[in-house]
């Protein structure tokens, strides 16, 4: 007999407690934070001076590096017509021209591209880029 008073007292308190959890729980609460204004003006620079910057620091694949032209040309028009859906960038730092393959946020994502690239262009490598569009970034969060 005890120990039936004793299941049924503690169903009872374990079926009001979980009633007073979803009660509760229906009540959010409001938080308000009430910021400084100096940190306030602080973050308005910062954004605005991230916002007027044209580039982001990111990474691109090099797939070739050369004094060549012609060659330049030709390895960038064979890229394109292998890899139609990978972007392509080029930088002529004299006497170099540099093809590079890509826009990526991190060294991972390009060297997961080098590891597609590697059975035609086995020389490429991941190269960070400075001076790469935010809105280039490969998987960026815009895009989702």
């Amino acid at each position: 007999m005890y120990l039936c008073k004793k299941r049924s007292m503690t169903r009872f308190l374990l079926s009001l407690s979980i009633t007073c959890f979803f009660l509760s729980a229906g009540y959010a609460q409001k938080i308000t934070v009430a910021e400084d204004p100096a940190v306030q003006d602080i973050m308005a620079t910062y954004t605005s001076g991230n916002k007027s910057k044209p580039y982001v620091k990111g990474w691109r694949v090099q797939i070739l590096s050369t004094v060549d032209r012609q060659k330049f040309e030709s390895v960038r028009a064979s890229f394109k017509n292998r890899y139609p859906y990978v972007t392509t960038s080029w930088v002529h730092n004299r006497p170099y021209y540099k093809l590079r393959a890509g826009a990526f946020a991190n060294k991972l994502d390009a060297l997961r591209l080098q590891y597609l690239l590697r059975a035609d262009f086995p020389g490429a490598y991941p190269a960070v880029d400075n001076e790469i569009l935010a809105e280039e970034i490969i998987g960026s969060q815009d895009e989702e």
